[in-house]
């Protein structure tokens, strides 16, 4: 598999894996998604590492202990389907950019 690729170059590609991995990681901190339920009375964000960042909850489900349940953790459920999408999306965008370990040669580079 890595036949006719020396030591020197496999370490400097995994050098450039961890390097993008961690741009990733910290570009992530700053995305944003929303996820809404119940016609947008319930909208929950997160930022790209999956943590909840917001809720916002409108004042006519107060009185309605079941219903806010049930579209709360709606709306977390499709906001943390929506961060593992993100991670993953990123993820292939950073193997199909060359860095993956069947990427070969000089695939990736900025030319």
């Amino acid at each position: 598999m890595f036949e006719g690729m020396n030591m020197g170059d496999l370490g400097k590609m995994l050098e450039e894996m961890q390097q993008k991995a961690r741009e990733l990681e910290a570009k992530s901190e700053s995305i944003e998604l929303t996820a809404r339920s119940g016609g947008g009375l319930v909208k929950v964000t997160a930022n790209g590492k999956g943590e909840i960042i917001d809720i916002d909850i409108d004042d006519s489900l107060l009185d309605d202990k079941e219903a806010l349940q049930i579209l709360l953790i709606s709306a977390i459920n499709d906001v943390m389907k929506m961060v593992e999408d993100n991670k993953k999306s990123a993820a292939m965008s950073m193997f199909a950019g060359g860095l993956g370990p069947f990427g070969g040669g000089d695939a990736g580079r900025d030319r």
